[in-house]
């Protein structure tokens, strides 16, 4: 199955908030837009994270769109067990969750819901607030490796 859905092109986010004791954040490649009206966005964190559950206590998180230059901060916050922002430069978005620098995009949320999704939980964000740079490209996962989209100057 995987390798079969591997064939899916997803783009990569970083999943953060203001935890009581300093930032939280985790990796997600499944994210998407889910309703207009509300606006909403879902993603599915593993059963097994252990930064999940802090976030969802806090209600509140940052979705934050990889850049395609930020390899190294989609690997670093896929760790387990380490200082996921030791050298990575962020500031508080609108909710306070870390907003990381030079995303392509950020969507500000609280927690709308969740559901049974196997070895995964569907997570539902109410979008609060959000924005993007147009002049940065987002990272992509194909095939179990990472990816570039065209230079912004070719798409018109």
């Amino acid at each position: 199955m995987r390798d079969v859905l591997g064939h899916f092109v997803s783009g990569i986010v970083v999943i953060t908030a203001a935890g009581p004791d300093g930032p939280l954040g985790f990796t997600c490649q499944s994210f998407s837009s889910l309703s207009l009206d509300p606006p909403l966005v879902s993603f599915a964190p593993a059963r097994s994270s252990t930064t999940w559950p802090r976030i969802r206590e806090v209600g509140a998180f940052c979705v934050n769109v990889l850049a395609a230059d930020h390899q190294e901060i989609s690997a670093g916050f896929a760790r387990s067990g380490t200082d996921k922002f030791a050298g990575v430069a962020w500031r508080p978005g609108p909710s306070g969750a870390p907003l990381l620098e030079g995303v392509s995009a950020w969507v500000d949320c609280t927690l709308w819901g969740e559901h049974d999704g196997g070895d995964h939980t569907i997570a539902i964000g109410h979008v609060q607030d959000l924005g993007a740079d147009p002049a940065r490209m987002p990272l992509l996962f194909y095939r179990g490796r990472y990816g570039v989209t065209a230079d912004p100057g070719d798409l018109g």
